[in-house]
């Protein structure tokens, strides 16, 4: 698991909130790789677009189209933020599978300030909204009413967890997905076979090594699409708590 494990950029000393650290480092590269593809990338926008604006172009209309389909008209106003929610969790995630890369969103203080935010941005924006009424998504009216009250209990139990489940299955899925690669690698020398006085790894190691990493692939993916959607429907919560 050393993988995970937070140091120091410059130096053996104690880590302290302000020290740059390989967590420091590959949010930092995050960042100027999402400037790059959504800033760079579209400055010319050109009629006939680069693969570059390409993929921007799709991104921005995919997560757009989340947005307004969960949400509504009235949760546009808010794609920016789900929008860079989505491009630091994927792009961080990508970046991960790079050979030596720190994967910042195997964290779970990286995850949870994210869920906390949205857990936090939602709440507020539910009572700004609605006031008091906000509580009624609490109370399930087509219930019997002998059940309100233990349905109600239940709802803001499952309520208060939102953030911890959100933030978890993000850092677990990655922190999985890499230690089950590290796990193969490490056996990957121990099946071979002889070749005069040397010894090659297999091919059936290399090819598990290589399924593995393609799955990974597809999780990096899955799991950012995963926490944006679930960002959007606790948005939906907030503006509308009574449907």
């Amino acid at each position: 698991m050393d993988q995970f494990k937070v140091t120091p950029l410059f130096g053996d000393g104690q880590i302290d909130w302000y020290t740059p650290t390989n967590v420091t480092l590959w949010m930092g590269l995050a960042v100027l790789a999402i400037i790059g593809l959504l800033v760079l990338s579209t400055s010319r926008r050109a009629i006939v677009p680069s693969r570059m604006q390409s993929i921007a172009e799709l991104t921005y209309g995919f997560i757009y189209k989340m947005v307004e389909d969960i949400c509504g008209k009235e949760g546009a106003k808010y794609f920016p933020y789900i929008m860079t929610l989505f491009m630091f969790i994927v792009t961080a995630n990508f970046l991960g599978l790079l050979p030596y890369a720190f994967t910042t969103t195997s964290h779970i203080a990286v995850t949870a300030v994210m869920a906390l935010a949205v857990f936090l941005g939602v709440t507020i924006l539910g009572f700004v909204l609605h006031g008091v009424g906000f509580l009624g998504m609490f109370w399930v009216s087509s219930a019997p009413l002998p059940l309100r009250p233990v349905l109600a209990i239940i709802e803001i139990i499952s309520y208060f967890v939102r953030p911890v489940s959100h933030s978890i299955r993000l850092a677990g899925n990655m922190m999985a997905g890499h230690a089950v690669i590290k796990v193969f690698a490490a056996f990957a020398p121990m099946i071979t076979i002889s070749v005069g006085v040397g010894l090659v790894v297999t091919p059936l190691s290399i090819l598990a090594i290589t399924a593995i990493y393609a799955l990974e692939t597809l999780v990096a993916f899955i799991q950012a699409y995963v926490f944006t959607i679930l960002t959007c429907v606790y948005l939906k919560d907030a503006l509308h708590p009574h449907h």
